[in-house]
């Protein structure tokens, strides 16, 4: 059976394998530590042959369709590609084939957002609970398996019988400090902690060594939609049109630490802000607003308890909602409710350039990751779109910039000779 993209590149829909691989390490030889596909593998659309390049900028490879609900989540864990549902399944996918490795899972809530740190993989609920799972490289059998879940048993048996432990969430309805009260949108990593931000409009601080909450911080106004945590900052984007940015600080009298705001980022009135970059080694902010705007903050060199920041840059990129966005060094990927994904380029000054277009999902883009490694001149993306698929596409990291400003300055003669 064959299916074609939009581009005109030809995919072979895999049947079921009977063969497995064993994965090599950096030296060559044969590892007991890796994981081998699951000879029962299922369905998967796998690139044959490489589709021409559409554009200097990118290349499509190929298409995943095993979804049965719509592509929420995307993370890379070592050799593999995970992508969640909202039809409650996680797929694994290992590369470079990416033919499916196994499933997990399935049955405790739309998957809303999943990252992956070391051996472990956290997935966040609809159902309000944070899932941790164990990445076992020993066998493939229970390769993910369900270990604990946010907040913890040893959490709620601490907290549950002091009456100053809970909060009210709504009208006659009280929960514990450490629980959400709504969906978990999203999630992010950095420095042994946790983040996750929820449609409750809170953000929850959560300690790797033993997944315990440490602080519950009521940040927006309205659901969060995106984190993004680095350089010992942690930035949340809301509906409410704000991003803000939060630090750490010790605490005067005691021997720990605690989040503090220190810059509060405007967006567009009444826009809602879905996605949130950090660039530049955290001299640059973006995100993505709900009008299809994508907007740049600049940071101040001056210090302070709180940050000043000043709005540099803000461009029409897309005909809908910038739904999501991933940065990979000086270039910054956004896909749309329009169904397209935006390449841009950022200049010395800050500012975004927009060079290319990718088209090709039949519904809005979820959600994008990017390969931090280098593939020739470029590097790999995956979108998840609501059409149930995802897409892997070949970015070129040369300055595409350079060559589209050359085409429209030509087209641009042309027009004045004509």
């Amino acid at each position: 059976m064959v299916r074609s993209i939009q581009e005109g590149g030809v995919l072979m829909m895999s049947s079921s394998s009977s063969s497995t691989t064993t994965t090599t390490s950096n030296n060559g030889t044969d590892s007991d530590d890796s994981l081998s596909p699951s000879s029962a593998s299922s369905k998967s659309f796998v690139l044959t042959t490489l589709p021409p390049p559409i554009t200097g900028a990118y290349k499509p490879l190929a298409v995943l369709s095993a979804h049965v609900g719509s592509v929420s989540s995307l993370a890379l864990c070592g050799e593999f590609l995970l992508s969640a549902s909202q039809g409650k399944d996680i797929i694994v996918w290992q590369q470079p084939d990416l033919k499916i490795f196994t499933k997990f899972g399935q049955g405790d809530g739309s998957v809303k957002a999943l990252v992956s740190v070391g051996s472990k993989v956290f997935t966040a609920h609809q159902d309000s609970r944070i899932r941790v799972w164990k990445v076992s490289r020993r066998s493939s059998e229970n390769a993910f398996r369900l270990v604990d879940s946010l907040p913890t048993t040893k959490d709620y048996l601490g907290k549950f019988m002091k009456q100053s432990n809970y909060v009210q969430t709504r009208r006659n309805h009280k929960r514990l400090w450490i629980e959400h009260a709504d969906s978990i949108s999203c999630l992010a990593v950095h420095a042994g902690i946790i983040y996750s931000g929820s449609w409750d409009k809170t953000l929850k601080v959560w300690r790797l060594s033993d997944l315990k909450c440490l602080e519950s911080i009521k940040a927006h106004d309205d659901a969060i939609n995106g984190l993004v945590a680095g350089e010992g900052r942690v930035y949340s984007a809301s509906a409410d049109g704000k991003i803000k940015i939060w630090g750490k600080e010790k605490r005067k009298k005691a021997d720990s630490w605690s989040h503090v705001l220190k810059a509060t980022l405007e967006g567009h009135a009444e826009v809602s802000v879905n996605s949130v970059v950090v660039s530049g080694e955290g001299r640059w902010v973006y995100g993505g607003g709900s009008d299809g705007f994508v907007m740049g903050w600049e940071r101040s060199e001056k210090g302070g308890d709180f940050e000043e920041w000043r709005l540099g840059f803000e461009m029409r990129g897309h005909k809908m909602a910038v739904l999501c966005m991933c940065v990979v060094g000086e270039m910054v990927c956004s896909g749309s409710a329009d169904k397209s994904i935006g390449l841009w380029k950022r200049e010395e000054s800050g500012r975004l350039c927009k060079f290319g277009v990718i088209q090709g999902h039949e519904g809005p883009v979820k959600c994008l990751q990017a390969s931090p490694n280098n593939v020739g001149a470029g590097f790999m993306l995956y979108s998840g779109s609501l059409d149930k698929s995802i897409r892997v596409w070949w970015v070129s990291k040369q300055d595409c910039v350079e060559e589209e400003k050359k085409k429209t300055s030509f087209r641009t003669l042309l027009m004045q000779q004509g």
